[in-house]
């Protein structure tokens, strides 16, 4: 489900040559957002989100963080210590390199080395929401890992092979906690208390959407999937 621009794989490929300490690269999908240059001085309003002199719509969720205290306090592609960052899909199309400890997994890269070392956790065996996340923040904690904004491709998601909309609002919550507790293995009783908070108020989202949206059918499921996620914590996950 993937288009690549001509120049994708060599672009890649220099990364390394430019980063040696590179143990991965991850590439850009150019279709998920969209953006548009601001002048260095341009005040970003609630709903926008600026970052190296470019501009999007910030999603909902995050206009709402951010008027509750509640967003990343971190750039895109690090993990906050109460989890809940911004994906690189937030990093601008500025067209340089950007140093991130989490990688897409639909356009991510390794070196054949860092597997002599790591490997893809058992405990997302089949679909498991997340594995991406996990593999990036190990590997981070050792080595360097970027993303080249000129490495461009198109990401057309199919929803073939993926699960129900309440099996994958349990895995977001279920999963997102593991992946939390990978990088941040002994947060504080402070990025505790953030953590349950953002992730109730996703809830009450999904939720909202249930009354306001036209997919009030899936967005019901979801959010029953995620509230089921949550009280399965009351027996954690283990690192696998």
């Amino acid at each position: 489900d993937t288009v690549l621009e001509p120049e994708y794989f060599s672009t890649l490929i220099s990364t390394y040559s430019d980063y040696p300490d590179a143990q991965a690269v991850g590439g850009y999908i150019v279709n998920e957002a969209d953006w548009r240059p601001v002048s260095p001085d341009h005040k970003p309003s609630p709903g926008e989100f600026v970052i190296d002199g470019f501009m999007r719509l910030d999603p909902s969720r995050f206009v709402l963080r951010k008027k509750l205290g509640l967003d990343s306090d971190v750039p895109p592609g690090f993990m906050p210590a109460f989890s809940h960052g911004r994906s690189v899909g937030f990093l601008p199309p500025s067209g340089k390199v950007y140093r991130v400890e989490q990688l897409m997994g639909c356009v991510f890269t390794f070196r054949k080395s860092v597997f002599e070392k790591f490997s893809f956790s058992h405990y997302f065996e089949g679909y498991g929401l997340y594995e991406d996340a996990d593999i990036c923040l190990r590997i981070a904690q050792s080595g360097s890992l970027y993303v080249h904004t000129g490495a461009r491709l198109y990401h057309y998601h199919d929803d073939g092979g993926r699960p129900n909309k309440y099996n994958y609002g349990k895995m977001v919550v279920r999963n997102g906690w593991y992946v939390w507790r990978v990088r941040h293995p002994r947060p504080s009783f402070k990025n505790k208390l953030k953590w349950q908070a953002i992730t109730w108020l996703l809830i009450a989202v999904r939720l909202s959407n249930a009354i306001t949206s036209r997919s009030r059918k899936e967005a019901f499921t979801e959010a029953a999937g995620r509230i089921s996620g949550w009280f399965s914590l009351l027996s954690p996950p283990r690192q696998v």
